[in-house]
């Protein structure tokens, strides 16, 4: 394994990281906010001139990137981006400890949106909007606009791609993984850049209506007010960022079929259906369930409607405190954070596909119990699935319940209570953002101890890369030669 060749990458990530982290001191120009310059001025150049040094590092290293450099360099890429994010937190004196100050980049880049900050209008314009923009960025994937921007990386680029890239996507786009990653950013942009428009004409301001579509599309969730979306007081606000929330959690080839003209392919795509009807139906359920609380049916539904989307999306807005929801239907809330929305979206989560994978697979065992001889083939529509995607989801599902019940046990261990425990490891995990108890839509995790921050910001990258590409690195004949 080439170690300098991986070095180099992730300085040159850096160098990138620190271009988009140079951007903030547009707002802290405009609002002459001499600590918010200052503190953008030193983090760009501690970030760049790191990134810097290891480019320098490996700068004679050539070769094609193999699975393991690939690996590592999405790793460990995620994690310096944690660091460096972090820096902006610390000079501007938003946190007192670094290990908050990580927590909250990580958050952002890995689009979850749980925060430590307790009264977010105390920020300067300029940090929120990179706490906005680092969500942006993690959404489609650091790596992702890595590949679109550089030379070619030989079948590093594939490895990099699927490492990174959330849930199994079906389809692809162009033979070039260089092409497909431009295309995807691209759809992305658009995308983003139509929700600035159409929330500017409903009356948010700009820099309000940049920063949520960054967080929007990114389904991340960060807001620039504390009560979140319920700040701007606005139905019309609340239907726009669910419809952008919805489409953010669609399989992104979906956009390239449809933009080819190949509508009937899009509505005919089982994932897509599932997804809509999942949440057309637990919007109903939630809004029944909130109408004694509500009592005005079209607030009911708006207040559903949203939280339902929110939590699947794993965007983790809030228009309404759940935690006041009764039981089952908070029960119901815990099980979409869970699934999650659509592989190859923005949202986190299990991923839809993976769901419907292995509720096949059990209904063709419970056949098979009964059939021995029966031989069952297992598809999601009209394409079948084959043994190694049915084995690889399994490990999967095993291995997210693992972790989640192992962090269960830590979390609790700090003294935390069983509700706060779980739901923050699921929250993390799933990157969804506001959890139950301690942790729910009206609170944040400012409570959680220092140790509890950092098990969680891990909770945070094993989610957003999907478990295999960090537990790996944990293997020992991972370092093998």
């Amino acid at each position: 394994m080439d170690i300098r060749h991986s070095i180099k990458l992730i300085g040159l990530l850096s160098l990138v990281m620190a271009a988009a982290m140079s951007t903030s001191l547009i707002w802290a120009y405009i609002d002459h906010d001499g600590q918010a310059v200052n503190s953008f001025l030193y983090s760009t150049a501690i970030t760049a001139v790191s990134g810097l040094i290891m480019f320098l590092i490996g700068r004679k290293r050539t070769s094609d990137l193999y699975i393991k450099e690939a690996l590592v360099v999405t790793a460990f890429g995620w994690i310096s981006a944690g660091i460096f994010g972090a820096l902006p937190y610390m000079f501007e004196q938003t946190f007192s400890t670094f290990s908050s100050a990580f927590f909250e980049a990580i958050s952002g880049f890995s689009t979850t949106g749980s925060t430590a900050i307790i009264v977010v209008e105390d920020q300067s314009r300029a940090l929120l909007y990179w706490r906005s923009l680092t969500q942006w960025l993690g959404g489609m994937g650091i790596i992702v606009l890595f590949i679109a921007i550089l030379p070619r990386l030989g079948v590093g680029a594939k490895h990099l791609f699927k490492s990174e890239v959330p849930g199994p996507i079906t389809g692809s786009f162009r033979p070039k993984l260089k092409e497909t990653s431009a295309i995807l950013w691209k759809i992305y942009l658009g995308l983003t850049l139509a929700e600035i428009v159409v929330l500017k004409a409903f009356g948010m301001s700009l820099y309000n209506a940049i920063c949520h579509s960054l967080t929007t599309m990114s389904t991340g969730g960060f807001s620039t007010m504390t009560a979140s979306i319920s700040g701007f007081n606005s139905p019309a606000i609340d239907y726009v960022i669910c419809f952008f929330m919805f489409a953010a959690g669609v399989n992104f080839y979906l956009y390239y079929l449809f933009a080819k003209g190949n509508t009937f392919k899009v509505f005919k795509d089982p994932e897509f259906r599932t997804y809509a009807v999942v949440v057309g139906i637990t919007t109903l359920i939630l809004a029944l369930s909130i109408l004694s609380i509500h009592h005005d049916p079209t607030v009911a539904f708006r207040k559903a409607l949203f939280q339902t989307i929110a939590i699947s999306t794993t965007t983790g807005y809030g228009t309404d405190n759940f935690d006041a929801y009764p039981e089952y239907a908070r029960l119901l809330m815990i099980v979409l954070m869970f699934i999650g929305g659509s592989a190859g979206s923005t949202a986190g989560g299990m991923k839809i596909s993976r769901v419907m994978v292995l509720i096949k697979t059990v209904r063709a065992e419970l056949f098979k119990a009964v059939h021995p001889n029966a031989v069952v083939a297992i598809k999601i529509g009209d394409n079948p699935i084959n043994d190694e995607t049915v084995r690889s989801i399994a490990g999967f599902f095993i291995l997210f319940i693992i972790v989640f019940a192992v962090g269960s046990m830590f979390m609790a261990a700090l003294g935390l209570d069983l509700t706060t425990a779980f739901s923050s490891v699921v929250s993390c995990l799933a990157n969804i953002g506001p959890g139950l108890g301690q942790v729910g839509s009206l609170e944040n995790f400012s409570g959680i101890p220092e140790i509890g921050k950092l098990f969680l910001s891990f909770c945070m990258i094993l989610g957003r890369l999907e478990l295999f590409t960090v537990m790996a690195l944990i293997l020992p004949s991972f370092w093998k030669r």
